[in-house]
């Protein structure tokens, strides 16, 4: 689910790398028909399915000739997503549509490789008792929270989790040019190759935001036991401290096909993509803590956490919403934080557990974002 996005993309050339071992058996996308028709014609997937259902001709004719099925809308999407045939769900569908079809194939007691931030941002509690209930796993992808789930011991006690953050590409600007930050400056992130959305994120660190608020319910520790580190180098991808003080830390390039793979090949580990940190040649990396000044939305992603009830999705879909002006010039980048700040002040107080509950917050604040702008 969401086969023609960055994380879409990097775990087709992880299949392709283990072909022996892997094969696609359906491809979902939300409006990318051309891109999504040349990666059935390459994978020859049994289903493909759209969520854009207007586009949904255009592929029918694209895959002409083809034996695959074209399933449209989110119907389609859910469908592929809890079809028996399927034995692991990547869920790497971007933004809030990704939560229906994560949901589905929690229902359906999946293993599921989890990449959409938002459906445990959003809807958190509901998507880890859906997995309890129903017997699904959860796999992390993001490349924060493979790690973490890399270095837990079972049955030892978690004292911290450490999440690591590159800092983006604004991490020794003057923050009194923030206002000035274009979209192309912002997009240029230093270490990782994602798509615009999640940029901008990390450019804001609310990517740290949502992930705080992720680790929280995936890991099933308390708000107080998430913390984040800068670490400009992005080689130690986040860490667990335990009771005695002792760290933990996973490390590796930053290459966002090892979490991929380590998703689809858990427990084992597979021969992997190129590239290795060169341990014969001098490494310094830099430890430092995230300024509040710099990052006020790293900040807004913590009340969030702390208040919790609709105010985590208000903070997602504020985000979206308000990322999305940025990026069309309707918005200055500091505008991003103050967006969020007042959707959060407006509508944070709601509770919402229930599919429909969350879906009606997510909305609300979406048009608060759009209509106040």
């Amino acid at each position: 689910m969401g086969s023609t996005g960055s994380v879409g993309r990097q775990a087709l050339e992880v299949v392709q790398r283990h072909s022996e071992r892997l094969r696609v058996f359906a491809l979902a996308a939300k409006s990318s028909a051309d891109l999504l028709a040349r990666q059935a014609r390459r994978f020859r997937p049994r289903f493909v399915a759209l969520l854009d259902e207007t586009l949904v001709p255009d592929l029918r004719q694209l895959l002409a000739g083809c034996d695959v099925e074209v399933l449209a809308g989110m119907e389609g999407v859910c469908q592929v997503a809890r079809d028996p045939e399927a034995d692991i769900v990547l869920g790497a569908a971007s933004g809030a549509a990704g939560l229906r079809p994560v949901l589905s194939a929690l229902k359906a007691g999946k293993q599921l490789a989890l990449a959409n931030k938002e459906t445990l941002v959003a809807a958190g509690p509901l998507a880890m008792d859906t997995a309890a209930a129903h017997g699904a796993t959860i796999l992390p992808v993001d490349s924060e929270h493979s790690a973490i789930f890399q270095c837990l011991e079972p049955s030892v006690p978690i004292e911290r989790l450490l999440l690591t953050a590159s800092g983006g590409p604004f991490l020794r600007r003057d923050p009194g040019t923030f206002a000035a930050i274009t979209p192309a400056e912002a997009l240029k992130h230093p270490n990782w190759s994602m798509g615009p959305k999640i940029t901008i994120d990390s450019a804001t660190m609310m990517n740290k935001g949502l992930e705080m608020i992720e680790a929280r319910w995936l890991f099933d520790v308390e708000p107080r036991q998430v913390g984040v580190v800068i670490h400009p180098q992005s080689i130690v991808h986040s860490m667990v401290v335990f009771q005695d003080g002792s760290a933990k830390a996973q490390l590796s390039m930053p290459d966002m096909r090892i979490p991929i793979q380590y998703a689809f090949s858990y427990p084992a580990r597979w021969d992997g993509p190129d590239g290795r940190v060169d341990w014969s040649i001098g490494q310094t990396m830099e430890f430092l803590p995230p300024d509040p000044a710099r990052f006020p939305c790293l900040g807004l992603a913590r009340d969030a956490l702390h208040q919790g009830g609709a105010a985590p999705a208000v903070l997602n879909a504020a985000n979206e919403e308000a990322v999305a002006l940025f990026l069309r010039g309707a918005i200055p980048f500091t505008g991003i934080a103050q967006a969020v700040y007042r959707a959060l002040e407006s509508l944070g107080h709601h509770q919402a557990y229930a599919l429909d509950e969350i879906v009606a917050v997510d909305a609300a604040a979406r048009r608060y974002v759009r209509t106040r702008a």
